[in-house]
């Protein structure tokens, strides 16, 4: 790349980060793109010059991958249903291990490393996510969020810090509860009243065939996602993605997206060029 296609790439994000600036902005953090090193720098470099312009970005993450290795090594078999993780009382043990006390403090580190400064926080922390179990209780301890408390978050942000946030929530008794974490993301973007939700994936974004990652869509309404995922054209692992951001932006979030972690930098290629990158869904 030469000085001046440098010089172009800065001058088309000028107006995307004059437009930001000041606007939360919700990402979810998850999947492989939490296991290649290439990708952490990555998004901890993305996260990094994110907040040096002004943006104000909130990391909410998962960590599936991590908690199955934990399992395999304690012969737990992990059972899944609806795209969720059935999770027993042995398992929640584990789930809180490993985000709360490895994933989330690994990526406060990480965006540390840069000159950022994070904060590592849980669900549990200030009863910042209240939450009842799932439907009719057949996934064990996951949890429905009944309640974001912003009221914890918002004197971080306005500081200039970047919160980080692993998904576990509680009951009004107390319990631990496993949340899906797109789920997590979805409701604190709308009680920020974020300017974007973010999910970083595994794949190219919402696909028509599940099985070409050359059938990407680009942009789809609240109409459409409601459709596709009513005619199973949205399923499995994709589907609660697009539920959490159906129901950001029917609480006032202005765009989702669901874009490929497996690139590097997607983010920024996301917020601040014009073509963008995954898909986006808009109201």
């Amino acid at each position: 790349m030469d000085d001046s296609q440098r010089v172009s790439i800065l001058s088309e994000a000028l107006p995307y980060i004059q437009t930001f600036s000041g606007r939360k902005i919700v990402i979810k953090y998850g999947g492989s793109v939490m296991k290649k090193s290439n990708l952490k720098e990555a998004v901890f470099r993305d996260v990094a010059l994110l907040s040096s312009v002004g943006v104000r970005p909130i990391i909410v993450h998962g960590g599936g991958p991590e908690i199955d290795n934990w399992l395999k090594k304690l012969n737990i078999h992990p059972k899944f249903k609806n795209g969720l993780r059935v999770t027993d009382s042995q398992t929640m043990e584990i789930v809180e291990m490993v985000l709360m006390g490895r994933i989330n403090k690994k990526i406060v580190k990480g965006i540390n490393k840069t000159g950022s400064l994070a904060i590592g926080i849980s669900g549990l922390d200030g009863n910042l996510i209240k939450a009842r179990k799932l439907g009719d209780g057949s996934h064990g301890l996951v949890g429905d969020i009944s309640k974001i408390n912003s009221d914890i978050l918002e004197p971080l942000i306005e500081k200039g810090y970047i919160p980080v946030i692993s998904s576990i929530g509680s009951t009004i008794d107390g319990i631990s509860l496993n949340i899906n974490a797109d789920y997590v993301a979805g409701e604190i973007a709308a009680a920020l009243n974020a300017e974007k939700l973010i999910l970083l994936t595994d794949t190219a974004g919402i696909l028509s065939n599940i099985n070409d990652e050359n059938s990407l869509i680009k942009q789809i309404n609240l109409k459409e996602a409601r459709n596709f995922i009513a005619k199973d054209i949205i399923s499995e692992g994709m589907r609660p993605k697009t539920e959490c951001c159906i129901s950001a932006l029917a609480q006032g979030v202005r765009a989702a997206h669901v874009i490929d972690g497996r690139i590097e930098h997607a983010l920024l290629l996301e917020i601040f060029t014009n073509a963008g990158i995954g898909t986006m869904i808009n109201a």
